[in-house]
């Protein structure tokens, strides 16, 4: 059993507040598990990091969400350490946050995605680049920052000229219509499907993380052979990108086929959170879920 860990939480993406409210979740479930908990603010000052990860913590719960957190950067900086961590390792971190690579490689293996174009902000602001309802989505942020829908009838541009901040490029994913499920997966083991509903429309940030912004149904009201699907194409999504640990795949289920939008490798571990709904609904309660995370922590290689 790991004795001490250092749950690393804050940092400086677009998600910093919820990475605050789901790392002290952790450090509370951690200690009343019995772990002797460090809780880190990361900043941007990688000296302070290692001046606060000595003594060395025998694993390092990653509470980060965004980019430096998620994307691989924090990852590959515990491998050098030889600190064991939670969740993905840097190379299936990196993968999973590259929107256009990650659905390759779910193309590749069978999975399948929505129709989608990679083009320049510019050609964005100047007008439609695919048929309506589409989505327009930043290629590497999570939590749905930065994603909007374009829909038929709309008077305001996908963008403004000057309202895009997440660099040059810009995914245009055609618009899934109907419904919104997610599948959290527990090293080799898809746990249930929940769908997601909102009265804002899709699930944005707020949607997700604003106390009434959403309501999950767990288990689905779906049919049991998609669900079935669902389950079997998260798993099999989690080991295309080479993840371990949690991670949750979020699909949309458009009444005759299921396409897979992405599987974040750092799922929000909140209040309102699904990863914790789902182990819950399983008879994984949250100190469990967190003390196993803990416990199967590892470095890459």
């Amino acid at each position: 059993m790991s004795h001490h860990v250092a749950v690393l939480m804050g940092g400086w993406s677009a998600e910093r507040e919820v990475s605050l409210v789901s790392g002290a979740a952790v450090a509370n479930g951690l200690r009343d598990s019995g772990y002797r908990v460090t809780a880190i603010d990361v900043q941007r000052d990688v000296g302070s990091l290692l001046t606060r990860l000595y003594p060395r913590p025998d694993a390092v719960f990653n509470a980060l969400h965004g980019r430096y957190g998620e994307d691989g950067c924090i990852q590959g900086l515990l491998n050098i350490l030889d600190i064991p961590y939670t969740h993905s390792g840097m190379l299936a971190s990196a993968l999973a946050m590259d929107k256009p690579m990650a659905k390759r490689l779910f193309a590749d293996a069978g999975i399948p995605v929505a129709e989608h174009l990679i083009v320049n902000r510019e050609d964005v602001v100047a007008g439609d680049v695919m048929p309506r309802p589409y989505v327009v989505k930043p290629l590497n942020e999570g939590s749905s920052v930065g994603v909007r829908i374009v829909r038929e009838g709309d008077n305001a541009p996908a963008l403004g000229p000057s309202d895009w901040p997440f660099g040059r490029q810009v995914m245009v994913e055609k618009f899934i219509p109907d419904r919104e499920l997610t599948v959290v997966v527990m090293g080799d083991r898809p746990l249930a499907v929940t769908e997601i509903t909102t009265h804002r429309g899709f699930y944005d940030y707020d949607a997700k993380y604003a106390d009434g912004g959403s309501i999950h149904v767990v288990p689905a009201e779906i049919d049991g052979a998609v669900a079935d699907e669902a389950m079997r194409l998260s798993l099999r999504a989690h080991e295309a990108l080479g993840c371990r640990g949690v991670t949750r795949a979020d699909l949309r289920y458009d009444g005759d086929s299921l396409y897979m939008l992405e599987v974040n490798t750092q799922p929000g571990m909140t209040p309102t959170s699904l990863v914790p709904e789902q182990a819950a609904h399983v008879g994984v309660p949250f100190n469990e879920l967190v003390a196993w995370m803990v416990e199967n922590a590892e470095c890459d290689g």
